[in-house]
């Protein structure tokens, strides 16, 4: 017997939702390299964020006997709230009467993959919305962007961080985000060097391209583009947060038999395959964080 959706059993329902993972995964880039955070079921959808601010260093000696006064310590709370996202699709019974197993599988991969490009982009769009600029060439703002990437772009952002104190996020290595055109720039630096060229292939961050001046690059098709400008982000450790509520940032694959869709539809015509998460993104650190805008070759 087919496996159609109106006799889709516990197991199949298993591996439809491992297909849709399946799909989902591999472009998950930036959540892998968020601050992960939880909110416990039944606690609301919003969580508190802790930023402890550093301390000036204490180079006064202490006098003998005598008691400092100390230091005020300032705390930053940043809010974030979770919301949720999703999407269907309809079969009709005509396609589940003539077996539908295909079709569900086929399915399943789309919505993965259309689960991971919605996860991607919202967490893009938090991100890539970092204060922490800096354009190619030395211009003044994006208007007059015309240069390309260059590893000296890349060694003054990795100056900007480590001047901020952030610290680098994979074996002492700090991460970019970098799309292909920026790549195809990139990679034209002699001093690059290609995840193929790596003597220690064990320790390659998934998706990573290669490294430069202490950033191992991240390849992102999801490009942030303003015109003929790009975007490549570096980050450091906790420059951003990924929350959810107990893992519903994990897409939940979801089922719905034409018999299950009552008075909206009497004649049992319609199956549904859908997907929903619940999560949200935030910047907590703007010094963790540079975006290099720049144009890229033609």
């Amino acid at each position: 017997m087919a496996n159609t959706i109106a006799n889709t059993t516990q197991e199949n329902g298993i591996f439809y939702d491992k297909v849709l993972l399946k799909r989902l995964v591999g472009n998950l880039h930036f959540v892998k390299y968020g601050q992960k955070r939880n909110i416990a079921k039944h606690n609301g959808t919003e969580i508190d964020m802790r930023r402890f601010n550093s301390l000036a260093p204490a180079t006064t000696p202490l006098t003998e006997g005598v008691t400092p006064n100390g230091s005020d310590f300032t705390v930053t709370n940043v809010r974030a709230t979770v919301k949720q996202y999703g999407d269907y699709v309809t079969v009709s019974d005509v396609l589940d009467m003539a077996g539908l197993d295909p079709v569900i599988t086929e399915m399943a991969e789309v919505l993965g993959e259309q689960a991971a490009e919605t996860i991607d982009n919202v967490i893009k769009e938090e991100i890539f919305a970092g204060t922490t600029v800096q354009y190619a060439g030395g211009v003044a703002g994006r208007d007059s962007v015309t240069a390309v990437l260059t590893g000296d772009e890349v060694m003054k952002a990795v100056r900007t961080l480590r001047a901020n104190k952030a610290k680098p996020v994979a074996d002492g290595y700090y991460i970019g985000f970098i799309d292909p055109y920026c790549a195809y720039d990139l990679m034209k630096d002699p001093l690059w060097q290609d995840v193929s060229k790596y003597s220690n292939k064990e320790n390659i961050e998934k998706g990573e391209i290669g490294k430069l001046h202490g950033v191992r690059f991240v390849d992102n098709t999801n490009e942030f583009v303003a015109g003929n400008v790009h975007g490549t982000l570096i980050v450091g450790q906790d420059a951003y947060g990924v929350v959810d509520i107990e893992g519903s940032k994990k897409a939940k694959i979801i089922i719905k038999t034409a018999k299950e869709g009552g008075s909206a539809d009497p004649l049992e015509q319609r199956n549904t395959i859908g997907w929903k998460v619940m999560f949200t993104a935030k910047r907590l650190q703007e010094l963790a964080m540079v975006r290099i805008e720049s144009g890229v070759t033609a």
